[in-house]
């Protein structure tokens, strides 16, 4: 692991995230082995943009949409470890150590956080890390909001990250399973509520069961999106 030691390219993709970022960026700046911070902005209105700048951080303009997003953040990497992180998804001191661990786990080739949520409205999204060890042991797969982490050069091997309007970990996901197992490190990342406070949190689970059973039975992911912008 010493040799990707302060190695770390984090890919951030944001929409307007002037509230959240600066925490974020704070507690990233605290991990050693993170050597870049890429904003990937798909066209924010609010100070996102020069909040980033302030901070030091490279800035990708692209045009909006997750995939797309993280896709050309990751295109200006240096980085031999990548980490896709949200806006609003904040990482402890030692988030770096323990993903390059991960990595360093046979037949590893990518991975996730646990992730519990800071202010939980509800106790229906409690228990949010045990639901990141069963989902990755039924579903084989991790969360957008939980980070994830790969090596750059296994990012290239499938081809980047998928250029779609929406259930990129998915499909991100289903073809690293191709090249190895998933795993996730000995961390855990703090994630916001806000969705769910936003729509309710049974309103919330129900358009997330729609929107991934819809995606199971082959519907139109750009008819998923806007399902799921709606």
């Amino acid at each position: 692991m010493a040799e990707t030691a302060q190695n770390i390219s984090v890919v951030i993709p944001t929409l307007n995230e002037a509230a959240e970022l600066p925490e974020t960026l704070r507690r990233l700046r605290r991990v050693p082995e993170v050597r870049e911070i890429l904003i990937a902005d798909g066209g924010s209105r609010d100070d996102t943009v020069k909040l980033a700048e302030e901070a030091g951080c490279v800035v990708v303009n692209c045009a909006p949409g997750r995939g797309h997003q993280l896709r050309a953040g990751a295109e200006r990497a240096t980085g031999e470890v990548i980490l896709f992180l949200h806006a609003d998804t904040w990482v402890p001191q030692d988030a770096g150590w323990a993903l390059l661990a991960c990595l360093a786990q046979p037949r590893v080739v990518a991975g996730g956080f646990y992730k519990v949520f800071r202010d939980p409205p509800s106790c229906l999204v409690r228990g949010s890390r045990f639901k990141c060890w069963w989902r990755l042991m039924v579903a084989r797969r991790v969360m957008a909001d939980q980070g994830i982490f790969l090596r750059s050069e296994t990012l290239a091997r499938i081809g980047g990250v998928p250029d779609v309007p929406l259930m990129e970990e998915f499909e991100l996901c289903k073809r690293l399973r191709l090249l190895g197992r998933l795993a996730l490190a000995d961390a855990t990342v703090v994630t916001s509520a806000r969705k769910f406070r936003k729509l309710g949190v049974l309103r919330t689970y129900a358009l997330m069961w729609r929107v991934t059973l819809g995606y199971y039975r082959g519907v139109p992911l750009e008819e998923l999106r806007r399902l799921y912008e709606r």
